[in-house]
């Protein structure tokens, strides 16, 4: 990376990234509530984010809603870092950037919740008195047979609409 580009980068316009990266992110939560209310999953990102924190499920959603937020904004940040690296910007590399973090996110983040979640049961122990939510398992499948599905298409749009917005700012 040369100088230039570096300047290029720390120049961007980082609230107008901000914004994009919060509707980025609000799409993809509205993506996956979407097909929550169309019965076609059950996983309830900010319920499982949010009831890491909060034990009743009304307070959790709003918590889990603002911790998805900011994770959207960690993953623009990333992601504006690596296309300034590349000197390119495209939607269908952000497109591809989404569908990887989508399958990460199936494949490893959502599984090891239940490790670390004081609310969820554990593929290991089963339900307990104390459990809320039951484990999502490998692809989040315990949830319903097209959550990975629902979990990839919204990555996609996250990541196509951030793609395409960097592209105006870093280049294509």
């Amino acid at each position: 990376m040369t100088m230039d580009e570096l300047t290029t980068m720390l120049n961007t316009d980082w609230p107008s990234l901000v914004g994009v990266a919060v509707i980025g992110t609000i799409l993809l939560t509205g993506v996956l509530i979407a097909a929550q209310l169309a019965g076609w999953t059950r996983m309830d990102v900010p319920l499982l984010l949010g009831t890491t924190f909060v034990a009743d499920p009304d307070r959790a959603r709003v918590v889990g809603f603002a911790l998805h937020i900011v994770n959207g904004l960690v993953f623009a940040l990333i992601y504006t870092v690596v296309f300034a690296l590349m000197g390119w910007a495209t939607w269908w590399s952000g497109l591809l950037f989404g569908g990887f973090l989508g399958l990460v996110s199936l494949v490893l983040f959502v599984p090891l919740l239940a490790g670390v979640h004081p609310r969820m049961g554990s593929p290991r122990s089963g339900p307990g008195a104390d459990t809320l939510l039951e484990p999502p398992g490998l692809l989040a499948l315990n949830y319903g047979p097209q959550t990975p599905l629902v979990t990839l298409l919204a990555h996609l749009v996250y990541g196509a609409v951030l793609g395409w917005v960097l592209s105006l700012i870093v280049g294509g």
